[in-house]
């Protein structure tokens, strides 16, 4: 039998050696609030930058007055576009900006969260992305998708589809972002280039109205052939949903409950 003098406590790692391991190499950094750009809200000067502010929201929903039952009728939200950025962008940027510019030119690129965006002309578009798939110093093979996005008081270009690539050569993503007018809501499709955005370019078609010139078959893809209007448009009436139940009906959000 030994003695307690003899049984010496397993030796409990020191706390700094705790923060060590929990902050070695291969852990991933994450700043404090004030130290992150992703983290930081809209400061109000580039909120009141006419250049950059794009309206505001106010509400869950955007609905003006007592309509707003959400609870959130006091949020108020500033859309600011982030500002276009200056050379030299950083590491890689420079190399994807350098050969875009040898090849189709370019317009305002933005370096915002540590990504990059590359706006072009919606009729630069599809020698741009021919150009991104073949040139041996852009090599980005994939495009994921294609997003639309409304900005209603961007006038002129209300409507943007913003495409996400990716060099699988290079291990390089980036995008790019083209805008049309809501009175022109014609974008070129680029699906004999990019296969993979046929789908992609029909449901932005169907929830935004954007209309992609030369895409194969351009249908709706989830709504009915004969729904009204474009789901995720920001002027896209809340409205209720018929419910073919026992003559039940789905009231809007705004009316959905009160708040006294």
């Amino acid at each position: 039998m030994t003695s307690s003098d003899d049984q010496k406590p397993v030796d409990s790692p020191d706390v700094d050696e705790v923060e060590d391991a929990s902050t070695g190499a291969g852990a991933p950094e994450q700043p404090a609030t004030e130290q992150s750009e992703a983290n930081v809200p809209v400061s109000p000067s580039a909120a009141a930058d006419p250049a950059r502010a794009r309206g505001q929201r106010a509400g869950m929903f955007g609905v003006s007055g007592a309509g707003d039952t959400s609870g959130f009728g006091g949020l108020i939200t500033t859309t600011v576009f982030p500002a276009p950025s200056q050379r030299p962008y950083g590491g890689w940027f420079d190399e994807v900006a350098d050969a875009l510019e040898d090849t189709v030119g370019l317009g305002p690129v933005v370096v915002h969260r540590g990504e990059i965006t590359f706006h072009v002309a919606r009729e630069d578009l599809p020698r741009t992305a021919r150009s991104l798939r073949d040139d041996d110093r852009l090599r980005f093979e994939l495009c994921s998708g294609v997003s639309g996005v409304h900005y209603p008081d961007d006038t002129g270009a209300e409507l943007h589809a913003v495409y996400h690539l990716c060099s699988m050569t290079y291990n390089r993503r980036i995008r790019v972002e083209t805008t049309a007018p809501d009175a022109d809501p014609h974008v070129p499709s680029i699906v004999d280039v990019y296969p993979t955005n046929d789908w992609h370019e029909r449901e932005t078609y169907d929830m935004f109205g954007l209309v992609f010139d030369g895409h194969p078959a351009l249908t709706r893809i989830l709504m009915p052939d004969d729904w009204p209007g474009h789901p995720q448009r920001k002027d896209y009436p809340l409205g209720g949903i018929p419910v073919e139940y026992k003559g039940g009906t789905v009231p809007p959000p705004d009316q959905r409950r009160s708040y006294h």
